[in-house]
């Protein structure tokens, strides 16, 4: 592929309509998402609520939004006061992409450490053991803060292709292997696991629901209720994460085996890109929605007379439950 030298003084692929039309949504969308984490953050600190271990993963993960959020504004700040400088690439792009691929990275890693979580706290429920203790989800959030920084941070020490050849056109200065390289193996990871967690866990509950018809016919409705709210919860967070990353892992697969110049491309190309940014947008927006839709009205053991559920066979429910709605 021989490429002319980039012109930054402009390839004629953006008109200020175009720049405004996709910037403008970007920078309200982003700001809403901002307001939304930063609430729900708020609300978990405000109420205590890190004495329960699942809202230490809620929180985390509305943090790892929140990052996301504020990088995607900034990259979309300087698309709209330098829309050539989000196809050549920049430092200062280089250094945002660092920073929201990081807060992507979290992203996925909380979900399904949300999924896992969920699905341990019913299993073990079930066969009369502990819950998840809260040092192992500290030790969870931690790792996967761990992670997210060591692959995202991976371009700033020198793995980029800002001054160099084989540079991704539509996320430059990043390199196409380094995306390869990040995406295929997280995404594939991120939506099996969504995907095997959250069906065990309609299974464990449809096991129980059969159980407890036998034994206990006043609680079956109530058991119900929490159980179709629980499967429409987990299969609308595994649509919507799959809606939002796919469209972004299609683009990265299409960049790597495309060579074309940058010069080549359709506007169309770089319209589709900003478009899966606001994807990962809308994404965070609706899982916290349904994260806390999920929490509303289910069983919360506040003491010890409300264990008798779990002895009595009715763990799963018991175990579900996000203890209180937040925000």
């Amino acid at each position: 592929m021989n490429c002319s030298a980039p012109d930054t003084n402009g390839t004629g692929i953006w008109s200020s309509q175009v720049v405004l039309a996709l910037g403008i949504p970007q920078v309200l969308l982003n700001f809403i998402s901002l307001v939304c984490n930063s609430t729900v953050i708020v609300a978990i600190l405000y109420e205590r609520h890190f004495e329960r271990p699942i809202f230490i993963l809620f929180c985390s993960l509305a943090a790892s939004d929140l990052l996301s959020s504020f990088a995607a504004m900034y990259i979309t700040l300087l698309f709209m006061t330098n829309p050539e400088s989000t196809i050549y690439g920049s430092d200062e792009l280089l250094k945002a992409y660092a920073i929201f691929t990081i807060a992507v990275l979290s992203t996925i890693y909380n979900l399904m450490s949300i999924g896992i979580e969920r699905y341990l706290s019913v299993a073990e429920c079930t066969r009369m053991r502990a819950r998840v203790l809260k040092w192992q989800i500290v030790a969870a959030v931690s790792g996967n803060w761990g992670l997210a920084v060591l692959f995202g941070c991976l371009p700033l020490a020198g793995w980029n292709c800002l001054h160099k050849g084989h540079s991704s056109n539509l996320y430059s200065p990043f390199c196409t292997d380094y995306l390869a390289f990040i995406t295929i193996p997280n995404c594939m990871v991120a939506f099996v696991c969504l995907l095997v967690t959250y069906f065990k866990i309609i299974f464990i509950l449809k096991k129980q629901k059969t159980a407890i018809a036998a034994h206990d016919l006043a609680f079956k409705n109530t058991y119900k209720t929490a159980e179709m709210q629980v499967t429409r919860t987990s299969i609308s967070i595994w649509i919507l994460t799959a809606v939002s990353y796919v469209p972004f892992f299609a683009g990265v697969l299409w960049d790597s085996f495309n060579h074309s110049c940058r010069e080549e491309l359709h506007t169309g190309v770089y319209i589709f890109r900003n478009i899966t940014a606001v994807m990962f947008t809308v994404n965070a927006i609706g899982i916290l929605k349904m994260l806390r839709e999920g929490s509303d009205g289910q069983l919360a053991p506040s003491g010890p007379a409300d264990t008798k559920g779990v002895q009595n066979g009715n763990c799963s429910y018991w175990c579900l439950s996000a203890e209180q709605p937040f925000g």
